[in-house]
């Protein structure tokens, strides 16, 4: 018996390990601007009071995150490796796609884990690839949270236009290719 538990947390590792740092090789490789926020400063900032309606939505949304990483990207080689990455992660974590969009030459992916009910989520990976010049985006968010709410921390994120616009367009949440 003990062989086998053994044998199954060896074999699980590798599955475990490969969900948390999938994208972690792009923090700190050159030409590549990373914003990394963990599970600890979205609690401590879950716990700023404010009397603005908005700014206090923002707050509550903070609190169901996990973590959040945003890699961007000009260099058509990274680019090329972080497609490769995100199609094999995409394999092996489950998610299904949301919606895609071809936009003047961007291809905006994103890809969903649900939860619970037909909004809420565990995980989304958005993956912008720029064309040309434009900069490729990969940002990664879990947690448990409402895919309506998303809209709110993507502000001021590279790609978070992409995402609003994406969400409230016909295949967002309430359209075809959302949930439901």
């Amino acid at each position: 018996m003990k062989k086998f538990l053994i044998t199954a947390i060896l074999a699980i590792m590798p599955l475990s390990f490969f969900a948390q740092s999938a994208f972690d090789k792009y923090d700190g490789l050159e030409g590549v601007t990373a914003v990394i926020v963990n599970k600890k400063m979205f609690e401590m900032m879950g716990n700023v009071k404010s009397n603005d309606k908005e700014a206090q939505q923002y707050m509550n949304l903070v609190k169901k995150l996990d973590n959040l990483r945003v890699f961007v990207t000009s260099s058509p080689k990274v680019t090329s490796d972080m497609k490769l990455t995100s199609d094999k992660y995409l394999k092996s974590a489950a998610l299904e796609e949301l919606m895609r969009v071809n936009d003047g030459g961007k291809n905006i992916k994103i890809y969903v884990k649900s939860g619970g009910s037909s909004t809420r989520v565990k995980e989304l990976l958005m993956f912008i690839e720029g064309g040309g010049k434009d900069e490729t985006v990969l940002m990664s968010l879990k947690g448990d949270f409402d895919l309506n709410d998303v809209s709110a921390l993507t502000d001021n994120l590279p790609g978070g236009d992409a995402l609003k616009k994406g969400l409230k367009g016909p295949k967002g949440p309430k359209g075809p290719k959302g949930p439901k």
